[in-house]
């Protein structure tokens, strides 16, 4: 925890939509300058998870799918949510899985971050998958156009260059294991 001095002061706090995933609040707040104004905090009741499933030959995993939030496709790594209180690797395991069918022998965890820490509190991790082995898949409904394919690690970066690849968990870890790997 950062020694420095916390600037903001919460005046009253109210629940303005609640669902299974988010909660939305809104803050009546005093900046950092002294004025009055309002916050917005959406809260995800799961942590981000995603994975770089990685090949002997630094092949990796992508799967696509459109995603609603965007109204657009999306090519990213195998993702999801994770409970709070439930280990992260596990949540990391069963998205790996579920998603690609591919169980992995060897985990490392390379990051936590937060996704956009000016709106939400969301609380992400990304893990390296290796010494992978292929099985069946077991998609929820939400992923039923779920496309997966494997790119070596040299065109994930290329698709990041370019644009098709935006997805920021996706992005972090990809350009993680790339320097890791010094390519």
């Amino acid at each position: 925890m950062s020694s420095q001095k916390l600037s903001w002061k919460t005046l009253s706090t109210e629940v303005k939509y609640d669902n299974n995933w988010i909660t939305l609040t809104e803050h009546q707040v005093i900046n950092p300058s002294g004025g009055g104004g309002i916050y917005g905090k959406v809260h995800f009741k799961n942590k981000a998870i995603g994975i770089v499933a990685l090949d002997q030959d630094n092949n990796i995993w992508l799967v696509g799918q459109h995603r609603y939030t965007l109204n657009e496709w999306s090519w990213e790594l195998p993702e999801g949510g994770g409970p709070l209180d439930q280990d992260i690797l596990e949540s990391a395991k069963r998205e790996l899985r579920e998603e690609t069918g591919l169980t992995a022998n060897k985990w490392t965890k390379l990051m936590r971050f937060h996704t956009s820490n000016s709106i939400t509190d969301e609380e992400g991790h990304i893990f390296l998958a290796e010494e992978l082995t292929q099985g069946k898949n077991a998609l929820e409904d939400t992923e039923a156009d779920l496309q997966v394919k494997k790119v070596s690690l040299i065109e994930a970066i290329k698709m990041i260059a370019d644009g098709s690849l935006t997805d920021s968990m996706s992005v972090a870890g990809i350009l993680y294991v790339a320097r890791l790997k010094n390519i």
